[in-house]
């Protein structure tokens, strides 16, 4: 997916979950979020939209304080939101377009560029309808080319070597011979962790443990929005890389 593609779908994720659930409960609890409500969510991602909104309208070069975005409490007691979070949406993804795809702005890794933005809430917005539709009990479903870009961001951004900073204990996951594939029908992915970093790239090589299923299944059990289906190889591998999985 291109910058194009990914400005268009951060409206279009935001008014499918709009549309999907207009008339839900908004006290409704969401199980993929702990101790968050539906409202709480929808209000998360509308401020998240906005944090984004501000930092790429004015090409800022330091972070902007995200408290809005931490601070999800509020009134449950109404309707769903859609109109503001389609706006939040909206407006995002025109400051994005004003910008243009290699725009300088202040990003938490290394990517100081707009694109960043497009590509990540492309993916924060999807990942959050598929919390909203499974809370109330409906099934999530996305365009396939929409869900094969949102596992492979997941992959580079997982891989980060930052993340190694952050939680030391992430090492436990490396060791000789570890390595989680994924497959889905004629696509696949590799994460190797026999080394002192962790590695990814696309095709099936003989990983240790393997998951498969469909590309939804694979997006939802990255996310931890599910528990994985179809395992095969190595479980405690499995069960130990899980642990230490906290992107997303």
């Amino acid at each position: 997916m291109d910058f194009d593609r990914h400005c268009a779908e951060i409206v279009t994720q935001a008014e499918l979950l709009a549309t999907e659930l207009a008339d839900a409960d908004l006290t409704t609890p969401v199980p993929s979020c702990p101790g968050w409500t539906l409202g709480a969510l929808v209000r998360h991602l509308g401020a998240g939209h906005r944090w984004a909104d501000e930092i790429v309208r004015s090409r800022a070069t330091a972070p902007v304080p995200d408290d809005q975005v931490r601070r999800v409490d509020g009134d449950d007691s109404g309707r769903l939101p859609g109109s503001w979070l389609v706006d939040g949406a909206s407006r995002l993804a025109s400051a994005l377009r004003e910008a243009g795809p290699d725009a300088e702005v202040w990003v938490p890794f290394h990517y100081r560029n707009a694109s960043f933005y497009a590509r990540r809430f492309t993916h924060e917005t999807l990942v959050h309808r598929a919390d909203a539709t499974l809370a109330v009990g409906l099934e999530f479903r996305a365009a396939p080319d929409v869900v094969f870009d949102a596992i492979d961001e997941w992959m580079e951004l997982e891989a980060l070597p930052p993340h190694f900073e952050f939680r030391p204990e992430k090492r436990e996951i490396l060791g000789a011979g570890r390595s989680v594939g994924f497959e889905s029908g004629e696509h696949a992915w590799f994460l190797d962790l026999d080394g002192s970093a962790v590695t990814w790239e696309r095709g099936r090589r003989g990983a240790a443990v393997t998951v498969r299923g469909s590309l939804t299944d694979l997006v939802l059990t990255l996310y931890q929005r599910r528990e994985a289906g179809d395992v095969v190889g190595d479980l405690e591998l499995f069960k130990l890389w899980r642990t230490h999985v906290r992107f997303g």
